[in-house]
């Protein structure tokens, strides 16, 4: 049976295959590739052999090879996301031996294709032959961590970390750390930057001597003269120091740490304070008082607001590894100062962690240091702040109690409503559930529903969408004589509003409180209000009402929608606008599962058939259709 073997027979086996299919063994710069037309190219040979036999698919094979060198970037990088399909027609052992050497040899200038590479190769091992050879794998990986390209090298380190982390322990001391040491004497940077991320992988496998020389080496790294490289090093150090021992964790790491908060460069600084976190969950509460405490503290008043940004961000985190008593004495103090930073920035930060920070905190606590700074907060000259804090206010509300709410929160929620800034009042509405379920449905509609009223009003649609979208939630807590009083005219109002996601929105929000108050009272309070508006001069209009039937007939049933809402939808079919007559073909289909037979035989069939003679075509299309799916729907059942 002809099989791979045969066809590489034919062309004198891999090693003349690369040549012959243009693949050229030899490290070249791209832009010094040969061309071939393809009657010159080699590959005709693979072609004449492979065409002659009785086994044709395999000709793909040899052409992706060739493509491995071709001059167009397209069809290298079609090539190498493809060689999985070439390693597995190559065999294990060919893979290894030739293709694998090829790889590591290649001298690609394309990142994309780079990148591509680096992501394949690190679900490699099974066509290699398994674990036991997973170490042919990482030349061509290092190669690639070397690059200049960042995404190229952070995917390498990736696929490295995913093969280390299936490689036999011998191997990893064999293979893995001096792979790691080598990077980590670089003589160029991105050698060092890439080698920061595997430390990792390579320490829990490494002797105690190689231990040592491995946190000697990442102590190293951290005083790099490169900023990039202790950049690395900083991000990485987390991941390393889960992987230490204790006793060394304490010494060593924690040294490390110390380099790192010290340094010049405020871009290693920020990334250290995401170490205090990693660091902080390792040691021990008193160790995390001794050690981490006081480099927050630090942080939070450094001169670079980057730093105090990222403390702001991370500052809820330690307040559970260090324990409520040195959060109460330090942790508040600093996060109040960065409630009240000078940078907007920093207090966007702390004010979107306002409510996570109060949850760690006893209600007193809160009340007494907290609420104070989200006063002031509340009225901040940058809007950005303003609405940072409104998107987490509402939760503070289960946490301070229904007392402190009504009497600290209330008051604020109120100004957020009405700031002159979209987003603000858009974020205070989406919560408005929250309070609720601490304050009462009656306190809400007495302090809050004139603020919603008026913001169903408002000039800036999307604040409209959001009422309109907390309008079936407010209807079930108010129930229905309170929201015939204050909303049920809003609901009808926006049916005719200038913006169309509105109309949209307005009409599924009347179907949502049919469904909530059932068809009776959507019979007295809904229907007869939007059938009238089918006389509206404005045709946008009435495909609101069609719209708005659609939605309603599966709620109203059977009996409703055929002598209300049906009526009005064949009238419309005589409308003299195109638009309206095709979305009436629409709505007609719609309603075909709704009722009856004999009603789609009486009413609706003959109106479709009526519109599919229309001078329009697309009125003429989508009448057809609907007779169609009616013919479909009779013949099924």
């Amino acid at each position: 049976m002809f099989n791979m073997s045969t066809l590489f027979s034919c062309v004198g086996g891999l090693e003349n295959l690369f040549p012959l299919c243009g693949v050229e063994r030899t490290t070249k710069n791209a832009s010094n590739r040969t061309k071939q037309s393809r009657n010159q190219s080699p590959y005709r040979r693979i072609e004449i052999c492979t065409m002659s036999m009785a086994d044709e698919p395999l000709y793909p094979i040899a052409v992706l090879i060739d493509e491995l060198k071709n001059d167009d970037i397209q069809l290298r990088l079609n090539s190498i996301r493809r060689l999985s399909t070439i390693a597995r027609a190559l065999g294990e052992e060919r893979t290894r031996k030739e293709l694998i050497p090829f790889l590591s040899e290649n001298n690609d200038d394309d990142d994309e294709v780079l990148l591509a590479m680096a992501e394949e190769l690190g679900v490699f091992i099974p066509y290699v032959g398994g674990v036991e050879y997973a170490h042919v794998l990482l030349p061509p990986l290092e190669t690639l961590c070397t690059v200049e390209e960042t995404c190229v090298r952070d995917k390498a380190v990736e696929s490295l970390c995913r093969i280390g982390s299936q490689m036999r322990e011998s191997d990893l001391v064999d293979y893995f750390v001096p792979l790691v040491k080598r990077l980590a004497a670089g003589e160029w940077f991105t050698a060092r930057v890439s080698a920061c991320g595997l430390f990792h992988i390579a320490y829990p496998s490494a002797s105690e001597t190689l231990k040592a020389e491995l946190r000697s080496v990442f102590s190293q790294l951290c005083q790099d003269d490169m900023p990039m490289v202790r950049r690395a090093a900083a991000t990485n150090l987390g991941k390393f120091a889960a992987t230490v021992e204790p006793t060394h964790l304490k010494a060593d790491i924690m040294q490390i740490f110390d380099d790192l908060t010290q340094d010049d460069q405020d871009s290693v600084r920020l990334l250290a304070v995401e170490g205090c976190a990693a660091l902080g969950k390792l040691l021990e509460p008193q160790d995390c008082v001794a050690h981490i405490l006081p480099v927050i503290v630090n942080f939070s008043q450094d001169k670079s607001w980057r730093v105090r940004y990222m403390v702001a961000n991370q500052l809820y985190e330690l307040c559970e590894a260090v324990g409520p008593e040195p959060t109460k004495t330090d942790l508040v103090p600093a996060y109040v100062r960065l409630l009240r930073d000078n940078e907007a920035e920093v207090r966007i930060a702390a004010a979107g962690k306002v409510t996570k920070f109060s949850r760690i905190l006893s209600p007193e606590l809160a009340v007494q240091h907290i609420l104070p700074c989200v006063k002031e907060l509340s009225s901040d000259s940058s809007q950005h702040v303003r609405s940072a804090l409104a998107s987490v206010i509402m939760g503070m509300a289960p946490v301070l109690g229904k007392d402190a709410t009504i009497e600290q929160l209330l008051p604020i929620f109120l100004s957020l409503l009405k700031d002159e800034f979209p987003d603000v009042r858009l974020n205070i509405i989406s919560k408005l559930d929250q309070v609720n379920q601490v304050i009462g449905i009656d306190l809400l509609s007495q302090s809050l529903l004139p603020a919603i009223v008026e913001l169903a009003e408002d000039r800036h649609w999307r604040v409209r969408l959001a009422i309109i979208e907390y309008i079936p939630l407010l209807a079930s807590q108010l129930g229905v004589g309170f929201f015939d009083d204050k909303l049920g005219a809003l609901c009808m109002q926006w049916l005719q509003d200038k913006v169309y996601s509105i109309r949209d929105a307005a009409a599924n929000n009347l179907k949502r409180l049919a469904e909530e108050f059932g068809p009776d009272w959507a019979m007295q309070h809904i229907v007869p209000q939007v059938l009238d508006m089918i006389k509206n001069p404005h045709y946008l209009y009435r495909m609101t009402v069609l719209r708005a039937i659609s939605l309603l007939a599966p709620v109203m049933g059977s009996e409703i929608t055929c002598s209300k809402l049906l009526p009005v939808v064949v009238t419309a079919s005589k409308d003299r606008v195109p638009n309206i007559k095709f979305n009436v073909a629409k709505v007609l289909q719609s309603l075909v599962p709704i009722v009856d037979h004999s009603v789609v035989e009486k009413s609706i069939k003959p109106c479709l058939v009526e519109l599919a003679e229309d001078p329009d075509v697309d009125v003429r299309y989508f009448a057809n259709q609907a007779l169609q799916s009616i013919d479909q729907v009779m013949m099924s059942s």
